[in-house]
């Protein structure tokens, strides 16, 4: 594939051309959801979620392709640009559903007072944003994909805030709620176009096709998990690799060979517990099987430096 000794810690400057770089790390990113392969039971477990208008729950190890699934779903179904909510601790369900900066428009009137403007005119729409979970329940005539990623990272409280809007589907701005125009054109979370939100209720037409991730670093509760169709991922077989391999480098795994080598070796590691990721076979692969790639003693630190444990600094 490509490799390069381009910093060499000498001191010179020189110029230098990188080779392309690996098909994932290339902006704008192409859709991944093509060479996703799903594993045995994957696609049961999304067409459950979809025919029962549930969140899918999807468990695994970092790497094992668990945010894929919705670009999978969502480029097969043509549900249109996947929505994304990334979780922190810091994430709450108010943030989700829109943002409303209060100072922002405080901050507006006041200098629409001190310029002589006479009386301020209250608009309050550029002050508001839908958030990823307030667009995808905007209505439309086909659900909105939307991942919600590494849920587990959340506070405690979260699974449990989510409850209500899953099961019925729609949420309250309160500022528009109590606000003198019936109707307002609220920006939504992906573009800039707008929603009329009619005295501050929005509901879905269409429940939204779910995705949540997690990396099973807690447990969560009976009453969020009921409300989900879960789905483990499997741990990946030698087939499998060999596969992802091909989908995602179009190039074929011979039965011997540097790169069936890498294959073999990383399930080997991942059979005796060690904490890998996919994404470091593939760039393991992707580094060392060009001809120009280092061999020997550089080749396997190569190796270690690229597969090196997750758990570990």
């Amino acid at each position: 594939m490509s490799w390069g000794s381009y910093y060499r810690g000498d001191g010179t400057a020189r110029e230098v051309e990188l080779a392309p770089p690996p098909p994932w790390r290339s902006f704008p990113h192409r859709p991944l959801g093509q060479k996703f392969r799903p594993p045995e039971g994957l696609p049961d477990a999304v067409n459950a979620a979809l025919s029962l208008r549930r969140p899918l729950l999807v468990t695994g190890a970092p790497g094992s392709g668990k945010s894929t699934v919705i670009e999978s779903v969502a480029h097969e179904l043509a549900l249109g640009p996947v929505l994304r909510w990334h979780i922190t601790s810091r994430s709450t369900l108010e943030d989700a559903l829109y943002r409303y900066d209060v100072l922002g428009r405080i901050h507006e009137q006041q200098l629409r007072t001190a310029a002589g403007h006479g009386e301020t005119v209250d608009d309050i729409a550029p002050f508001l944003r839908l958030g990823p979970l307030g667009t995808a329940l905007v209505p439309a005539t086909l659900p909105r994909a939307l991942l919600i990623d590494e849920i587990d990272k959340s506070d405690l409280d979260l699974p449990s805030d989510l409850l209500d809007v899953l099961e019925r589907g729609e949420y309250t701005i309160l500022e528009l709620e109590r606000h003198k125009a019936e109707q307002v054109a609220v920006r939504m979370w992906d573009s800039d176009q707008t929603y009329t939100v009619e005295r501050g209720k929005v509901q879905c037409t269409e429940f939204p096709f779910i995705v949540m991730t997690s990396n099973a670093e807690r447990d969560f509760p009976p009453a969020f998990l009921r409300r989900c169709i879960r789905f483990q991922m499997p741990e990946p077989d030698e087939e499998t690799l060999r596969e992802v391999v091909q989908a995602h480098l179009d190039m074929e795994v011979p039965d011997e060979g540097p790169v069936a080598t890498l294959v073999r070796g990383f399930v080997t590691r991942l059979r005796a517990g060690d904490n890998l990721a996919i994404d470091q076979l593939l760039s393991a692969v992707f580094v060392l099987s060009g001809d120009d790639a280092p061999q020997g003693t550089r080749h396997d630190d190569l190796v270690a430096l690229l597969l090196r444990e997750l758990s570990r600094g």
